[in-house]
């Protein structure tokens, strides 16, 4: 199966503040967003479609959906631990428990982002700590508690620049402790090359991103691996050719002038993208 996903960050923010929604009012941008793209993503086959949501436009995404199967709404992240009948009473102030997300509608979540990485490596070295397990253990505790309240998973891993030289072992670890004792059927891997990402780098190029992939299901057998790394319409066409890549997550679709997210352009990359794998509508 082709997967596509789209985290929607810095939407719920407007353009004068920072954010890159330029489409509707923060309420509003999921319903607007969803109602554009939907009938051109309903005539798809067995392609898995899922947009990240911030919390606020969780609710208008899921009414504009209706009882539709083809695009599943997903949240950006849960905590590590949950509320429990009779147990943990869970005063987790600020934090995003799983039951919150599943009850708001979510079938779906991204864990180990490299943002939500970035985070937790940053803290722990606050305390003067490098162990560089101890964010797959807790990343491994957040998708424990998504996967109990019946979420799909998009488990992200990459390595940074320094990394580079050991690929192979940093990408391995964070396969093998994220993932320990997690039902893999339902989480799909995201390779985000960290070191590729952002303005002025070079791109990971068609031969990397192959050997990453083959790693991933060398090490996970049968799992399906997308392109976190963004993908755009320039590399449509480049990661629909590589036999080992299942899919990819789009950010922004717009990268100058105004950037930000765009549904038409973001159907072109839908169709650049599938029309190279041989998917039609």
């Amino acid at each position: 199966m082709q997967h596509i996903y789209v985290n929607f960050k810095r939407f719920d923010v407007p353009p004068e503040m920072g954010g890159v929604n330029r489409l509707a009012p923060a309420s509003d941008y999921g319903r607007t967003v969803v109602a554009s793209v939907l009938p051109v993503l309903e005539q798809y086959q067995d392609v898995e479609f899922a947009h990240f949501y911030p919390e606020s436009q969780i609710p208008g995404a899921l009414a504009v959906l209706g009882g539709s199967r083809t695009l599943e709404i997903g949240c950006q992240g849960v905590y590590r631990k949950d509320v429990s009948v009779g147990g943990n009473f869970g005063a987790f102030t600020t934090s995003r428990p799983a039951s919150a997300m599943a009850a708001l509608g979510c079938t779906i979540t991204i864990i180990g982002h490299c943002e939500e990485r970035n985070d937790k490596n940053e803290l722990l070295a606050m305390g003067g700590n490098q162990d560089r397990t101890l964010v797959n253990k807790i990343l491994n505790q957040e998708m424990r508690q998504a996967q109990k309240r019946g979420m799909k998973i998009l488990y992200c891993i990459g390595e940074k620049a320094e990394e580079v030289d050991d690929w192979q072992a940093v990408l391995s670890e964070q396969l093998e402790i994220g993932l320990e004792g997690i039902d893999t059927k339902d989480v799909v891997i995201g390779y985000e090359p960290v070191w590729s990402i952002g303005p002025g780098k070079t791109p990971a190029g068609k031969e990397y991103i192959t050997k990453v992939a083959r790693l991933v299901k060398q090490v996970v057998p049968g799992i399906d691996v997308v392109y976190g790394g963004g993908l755009k319409k320039d590399n449509a066409a480049m990661l629909s050719s590589i036999d080992e890549i299942d899919g990819g997550l789009i950010a922004l679709t717009r990268f100058t002038g105004e950037i930000g997210f765009y549904p038409d352009e973001y159907l072109d990359i839908v169709h650049r993208y599938l029309t190279g794998k041989g998917v039609t509508k």
